[in-house]
């Protein structure tokens, strides 16, 4: 974990290039509560849909979520779809998108309907031509990948077997790494995995594994087996064998196997971990990390994104909750840094109709005036939720040199109280953004404010919610506990 947290502290400056299949996904979400009249299939009363970026453009994704940049080279078609997936892409601050437009070919979308209430796939519909891309689309992706490769730490082949990862573009890409020392982590698709011949790593899951090598792949031993083999057919140094619900299982060339389980998690989607798998791993290599680093990272990503709905990502912070040791693994789950999971974490509570408190705050240094504070709003609600500024918004609220701790510490110590229930981290300088997501009935601030100066306190009465104002402890303050220390904060609590 020390080293981990080593790493990560230069993963801002790594570039992993990202070759393969681009498509869209559309996920339709709502509840089946009858049958057609018109023929024997469920209706789905559609609630709500999102749009995200697919297949390989989800790798890309998960590089840029937990810090890195990434270069990615793909194919869309020149339609509407194409024209979605450029402006996502362009709208990610740290993927770089470099895209080939074919006309002859439509852009790969793939349209799933979803049963919210059991978490099910009823139904997926897909737009695609499945076919390789012709010899000039192949030049145009080798060389804007060549291109890239002097700036990068790491390349992922993202293989979907859509068309766009031809035997002449993975041996062009894969041959031109090698000759710069640059490791290949590929997700394979192709029938014949002779053509990823020389890729640093590859990354079967248990049932391509048994296809790719005629064996049977059940137990650890027999998928240690037939993942020598496919490391000797492939001419690779390890294989990264990705087992859903058993774990992830590591072969590397002289060493000895490694199985770890996979982490105990409620799955709500099962669309992208794959994705998450490689692109983790490949930020781990660029950094330096060993083989059995990288995939302990890469089973961590998986098991943040399966715990959410839609093709999903995770952040380092994330990452780094997952790869706590044991004894904090409870706090784990009062920590919420992704607020796209926070109506699923909060719809027990609902559906109970507890009373839910908010407050919100840096807590930079933790003292009683803080634990005063998280009793008090305790007191007046059935669950407590804490909003905690990111450390990019402390340092702009306070300035240089805060915060003190980072945004995990702080996080951690307030799961740590009985008083909190949940703890949510924002990036933006208020939380009204989160109090309007969140809508709580009770929101409560130190009494050095008015109830007409606390944010959001306008949306909270409006649907019929109460601001609760509690007195502080007089001379204890995060400002004068730096300052008595030898520090000069500039404001703070």
């Amino acid at each position: 974990m020390l080293d981990f947290e080593k790493r990560l502290q230069s993963i801002g400056q790594q570039t992993i290039l990202c070759v393969g299949d681009l498509m869209l996904d559309d996920f339709v979400y709502g509840e089946v509560g009858r049958i057609s009249p018109e023929a024997p299939a469920p209706v789905l009363a559609v609630k709500r849909s999102e749009v995200t970026i697919g297949g390989a453009g989800n790798v890309a994704r998960n590089i840029a979520s937990v810090g890195a940049r990434c270069i990615f080279v793909g194919v869309v078609g020149e339609d509407d779809a194409g024209r979605e997936v450029i402006a996502r892409l362009q709208a990610e601050q740290l993927v770089e998108p470099s895209l080939v437009v074919d006309r002859t070919r439509p852009t790969t979308r793939k349209m799933r309907f979803v049963s919210e209430h059991f978490s099910t796939h009823l139904l997926r519909a897909d737009w695609e031509v499945v076919a390789p891309v012709d010899a000039d689309r192949e030049g145009e992706l080798i060389a804007r990948a060549l291109a890239a490769l002097p700036r990068v730490g790491a390349v992922v082949l993202s293989d979907y077997a859509k068309g766009v990862l031809t035997p002449r573009v993975i041996r062009a890409v894969i041959d031109a790494a090698k000759r710069a020392h640059i490791p290949v982590i590929v997700d394979p698709k192709a029938a014949d995995y002779s053509v990823y011949r020389g890729a640093t790593v590859i990354t079967p899951n248990r049932r391509e594994l048994s296809a790719a090598t005629r064996r049977e792949a059940l137990g650890d031993a027999a998928i240690h087996a037939a993942a020598e083999e496919l490391a000797d057919l492939v001419a690779c140094e390890a294989v990264v064998v990705t087992r859903s619900e058993e774990g992830m299982s590591l072969y590397a060339r002289g060493e000895a196997p490694v199985h770890v389980p996979a982490y105990a998690v409620k799955v709500r989607d099962v669309s992208g971990p794959g994705d998450t798998v490689v692109a983790i791993l490949a930020v781990m290599l660029a950094l330096g990390a060993d083989y059995e680093a990288a995939m302990r990272a890469a089973n961590a990503g998986a098991a943040v994104v399966v715990g959410k709905p839609g093709t999903a990502t995770a952040s380092v912070d994330e990452l780094r909750h997952r790869l706590l040791p044991a004894a904090a693994t409870a706090l784990e789950d009062k920590i919420v840094f992704d607020r796209s999971v926070l109506d699923q974490r909060l719809a027990e509570w609902r559906r109970q109709r507890l009373r839910i408190g908010f407050t919100n705050g840096c807590f930079d240094l933790l003292h009683r005036g803080h634990i005063r504070l998280m009793a008090e709003a305790r007191s007046a609600c059935d669950r407590l939720v804490v909003g905690l500024n990111s450390d990019a918004s402390v340092t702009r609220l306070k300035g240089k040199g805060r915060p003190i701790q980072d945004v995990t510490s702080r996080a951690d110590v307030l799961a740590a109280l009985e008083a909190v229930d949940l703890v949510v981290v924002f990036e933006e300088d208020t939380p009204l953004e989160l109090i309007r997501q969140l809508r709580p009935a009770v929101l409560v601030k130190g009494g050095d404010y008015t109830r007409e100066k606390v944010v959001g306190h306008d949306v909270v009465e409006a649907y019929g919610g109460e601001v609760v104002l509690v007195d502080l402890v007089p001379g204890h303050s995060t400002t004068s506990m730096v300052a008595r220390s030898g520090g000069q904060p500039r404001t703070g609590t």
